[in-house]
């Protein structure tokens, strides 16, 4: 059969990642989390002082990062590595989410996980989400969704995922950072957040997860068996 790239973009909280996740797990194809990429290098950057504003620490930290995925055989789930150790929770949390949109728009950071991405995506048979994949990272990949949703149900679910992890977060405060997660991302001069002239929009507000992932499936299935 042929493998496809499937390139899922879309605003923070919105489900794409649970979605391209599962579109993975039913295709048996690899799931690329670039987000936890973007969130690592952040975790670095801030476990080691490193100022955005100062282009030479910049670089000289990233020629000390290294990252790797590794599946976790007890929940199936590729997790995150940043120099040997697994930080898949760590970067999750809501310090990291805070400085993560700064990060990602500095161009030597998104020159190096671009290149990164390219080369776990070679062979075909990828599910990868981020902010510029179908854009940016795949412009030729087979099939593109942009996923968007309401503002305050983003918020919200991110609240209830941070609760399930034992992190209490006023909802306002979530609300407000991804209101200004979405505008450094859709103004960043380096490949900002936009939708592909030929993705499929897909709004998550009041759709299920297994609603969502059909809908990728079935688009799927119609760019395999045409």
């Amino acid at each position: 059969m042929h493998k496809i790239i499937i390139a899922i973009d879309g605003y923070s909280g919105c489900g794409k990642s649970t979605t391209a996740k599962l579109v993975a797990e039913r295709l048996n194809y690899l799931y690329i989390d670039t987000g936890a990429m973007y969130r690592a290098v952040t975790l670095y950057f801030l476990e080691n002082f490193v100022s955005l504003s100062n282009p030479k620490q910049v670089k000289r930290a990233l020629l000390n990062i290294h990252l790797e995925f590794h599946r976790n055989e007890h929940n199936g789930i590729n997790e995150i590595f940043l120099n040997g150790l697994n930080v898949e929770e760590e970067i999750r949390k809501m310090y990291v989410s805070e400085q993560v949109s700064q990060v990602s728009a500095i161009s030597e950071v998104r020159h190096l996980l671009v290149e990164q991405q390219r080369k776990m995506a070679k062979k075909g048979g990828v599910v990868m989400d981020g902010r510029d994949i179908g854009t940016n990272v795949f412009p030729n990949a087979e099939l593109k969704i942009f996923v968007t949703a309401d503002a305050y149900l983003r918020a919200a679910r991110r609240q209830q995922e941070l609760l399930e992890k034992g992190q209490e977060v006023d909802l306002d405060e979530i609300l407000q950072n991804l209101s200004e997660r979405d505008r450094i991302d859709t103004t960043r001069k380096e490949n900002p957040l936009i939708k592909a002239a030929d993705a499929y929009v897909l709004d998550t507000s009041y759709v299920t997860i297994d609603e969502q992932v059909d809908y990728v499936i079935g688009l799927y299935l119609g760019k395999v068996y045409p």
